[in-house]
């Protein structure tokens, strides 16, 4: 009975000794093979008959996870980009060559942009910090970041090479400058005449504002248009939002102006500008002596009409002394040629007269020759 006991539990050891080493071969991994043909067995035949084992898939090396302090980075300021990759093949990589380039916007901030990695084994994750600094003229926005990696492996008793490139992106926000000046008030509000409000403004930032509306809240007062649309203002663009109101009565005005936008960012802002303006009545205008700037203005409104006034007498007195001028040198003009006509007439006559008597001598002139005796026609003389 005892002698049956020890062979029973021997029997029973082999059996269990052998189902363990059974479980042992079934669970051990087959090996794959690069096969121009196959057999039953999933063997591969060679050229010389011996079977060349299969080739795994190249090992991936990605990044799972970055950071760069917050929702985005400032241009110009500096920060660390933390990124984490992780080895997705089954087989290990060596060797391994990390590059990091920051395009048009990022440079390194005081260090290198290469790192090297000893050895990743298959699923395994490490983390790089890269010192960064976002460069002061990069446009707002998400812009890319290039991770490079560079590595060897060995599979199927071979060494091979492979490389990847993983890009990232990294948000850049311009500072912003879009500026408001204080609103302009003219010196002298009246009620019940329109009157308007002024504001410049400059973007002096790197990157667009769009959106741009201007708002003038309040009451007792009306306006053409309380809400007004500017639109985009580009980079250094200037520019001026006029506000105009009629007041309905005197007083003080409570209003407040608001300027609504959106930064490079894409975030809404509002600026506002509270103000209190004084309301004056019209002033009636006054006849007496005091002094009044209404009177000026009266003054000013009559000055053309006087002015017209001056420059139609000064025309009328013109032409006057034109058509006496005129008159005159017509009158002067009728007496020289009566002059002349007398003088023509006297030059004549004095030239018939010479032609009669040029052979009586110069006492012809003086003296009348008396006529002859019918008597005596030839004899002397006679004094009367």
């Amino acid at each position: 009975m005892k002698h049956l006991t020890r062979r029973t539990i021997a029997i029973i050891v082999a059996l269990l000794s052998s189902l363990a080493l059974t479980l042992t071969v079934v669970s051990l991994p087959r090996q794959a093979y690069a096969v121009d043909g196959t057999d039953a067995g999933g063997a591969a035949q060679g050229s010389d008959g011996g079977a060349t084992p299969l080739a795994g898939p190249v090992p991936n090396i990605i990044i799972t996870n970055f950071a760069y302090g917050g929702d985005s980075v400032a241009a110009g300021s500096k920060f660390n980009l933390d990124f984490t990759f992780q080895n997705k093949g089954q087989v290990a990589v060596t060797n391994m060559v990390i590059t990091v380039d920051g395009g048009e916007s990022f440079a390194i901030a005081g260090g290198t942009n290469t790192f090297y990695v000893d050895a990743l084994w298959g699923g395994y994750a490490m983390t790089q910090s890269v010192p960064m600094q976002a460069l002061a003229s990069a446009k707002s926005g998400a812009q890319p970041v290039t991770v490079n990696f560079r590595y060897e492996y060995v599979d199927a008793g071979a060494r091979s090479s492979s490389q990847s490139d993983v890009k990232i992106s990294v948000p850049i926000s311009q500072p912003d400058r879009f500026e408001i000046s204080d609103p302009v008030v003219p010196d002298q509000v009246i009620a019940g005449q329109e009157n308007t409000v002024t504001m410049e403004y400059v973007n002096k930032g790197k990157g667009d504002i769009a959106n741009v509306e201007a708002t003038m809240e309040g009451e007792g007062f009306d306006a053409t248009m309380k809400t007004q649309y500017v639109g985009n203002v580009a980079s250094g663009a200037t520019g001026t939002i006029g506000y105009a109101f009629t007041p309905h009565a005197s007083g003080e005005l409570k209003t407040t102006l608001k300027v609504t936008y959106e930064d490079s960012d894409g975030q809404t802002k509002t600026k506002e500008f509270p103000l209190a303006i004084p309301v004056t009545d019209m002033q009636p205008v006054d006849d007496s002596d005091m002094a009044d700037p209404n009177m000026d203005q009266s003054a000013n409104q009559g000055l053309p009409v006087l002015v017209y006034v001056v420059i139609v007498v000064i025309a009328v007195v013109i032409i006057v002394v034109i058509v006496l001028l005129v008159r005159r040198r017509r009158k002067q003009k009728a007496k020289k040629n009566d002059i002349d006509e007398d003088w023509d007439d006297w030059s004549e006559g004095k030239d018939d007269k010479t032609d009669t008597d040029v052979t009586d001598g110069a006492a012809a002139d003086t003296a009348p020759i008396a006529p002859a005796s019918p008597a005596s026609p030839a004899g002397p003389s006679h004094k009367a």
